[in-house]
């Protein structure tokens, strides 16, 4: 398969996601993102455009996280423990065009086991 092939199924497979879920200030919308070096998160009101809380693998917070399961547990906790300080214990998981599935289920069962509902 040709790469802008792959890209064009990605793109589609993230706005099908997209058109489903919208995150609202009593229960923002979770956004993950991994590239092949580090791992994104962000809560995001989708009402104002304002991204509430933000985490990621770049942070400087600790020992260095990289994009793989153990990297996004702690970066699953990480975000959680961001939300909650900031009022936020209910969001809805944005998992992109990927699935649910490896680091995407390690980074939400870290975020749940820390505290936010999904």
């Amino acid at each position: 398969m040709k790469a802008q092939d792959k890209r064009a199924l990605a793109k589609r497979r993230r706005w099908r996601v997209r058109s489903r879920i919208s995150g609202t200030v009593e229960r923002p919308r979770l956004s993950v993102h991994f590239s092949n070096r580090h791992i994104y998160a962000q809560c995001i009101d989708d009402g104002e455009a304002v991204t509430l809380v933000a985490a990621s693998s770049l942070g400087g917070e600790g020992e260095p996280v990289h994009a793989n399961r153990t990297g996004a547990a702690v970066l699953g906790e990480s975000i959680a423990r961001k939300a909650l300080a900031h009022g936020i214990a209910r969001v809805i998981l944005d998992r992109g065009p990927r699935r649910y599935h490896g680091c995407v289920q390690e980074f939400a069962d870290a975020a749940r086991k820390a505290g936010l509902e999904f």
